[in-house]
């Protein structure tokens, strides 16, 4: 247990600068298309990026359900229950990974990723954007705490677990 809880804290605080990353590229591609609104590119580029944000966060909740939690949610509706599992203590495992408020924001993301998944490219439109892309500082400020605050946990947790066999 205590190699997979370190392991599960390092893997989050790696990710953080992935998300980072794709955070960045996602406004850049915002700011080159209010610029220029005739380019549908950046809107795409936009598209993908912020799919690949909440994709790469949902990633950390599998990890987290399945290393701490030792079960993930199943069933049709397992992204939403995934999310709103994560903002949940459980008791004698972990307190929430993320605040309700988090997660309630997120979800708006989580639809959003579902959208970009199921829907031609044409139909998307920048109001679609705009609203999430506005959250957005905040969010990831928010979120990019919790994910640390949530890894601090881990190490505690490792520390205090037997040694490994």
């Amino acid at each position: 247990m205590k190699t997979r809880y370190i392991a599960l804290a390092e893997r989050i605080r790696g990710e953080i600068p992935e998300l980072e990353q794709v955070l960045g590229r996602a406004r850049q591609a915002w700011l080159r298309l209010l610029q220029t609104p005739e380019e549908w590119a950046y809107l795409d580029a936009v598209a993908l990026n912020l799919h690949g944000f909440y994709s790469g966060v949902e990633r950390l909740f599998v990890l987290i359900a399945r290393n701490v939690d030792e079960r993930i949610p199943t069933g049709q509706t397992w992204h939403r229950d995934l999310l709103r599992w994560m903002a949940e203590d459980v008791p004698e495992m972990r307190p929430a990974v993320i605040g309700q408020t988090t997660a309630h924001t997120l979800d708006e993301f989580r639809r959003f990723r579902h959208l970009v998944r199921n829907v031609y490219t044409m139909n998307l439109t920048p109001e679609k954007i705009e609203s999430l892309m506005a959250v957005l500082p905040k969010l990831w400020s928010t979120l990019r705490e919790e994910l640390l605050a949530f890894a601090e946990f881990l190490e505690v947790l490792a520390n205090a677990a037997p040694d490994d066999e």
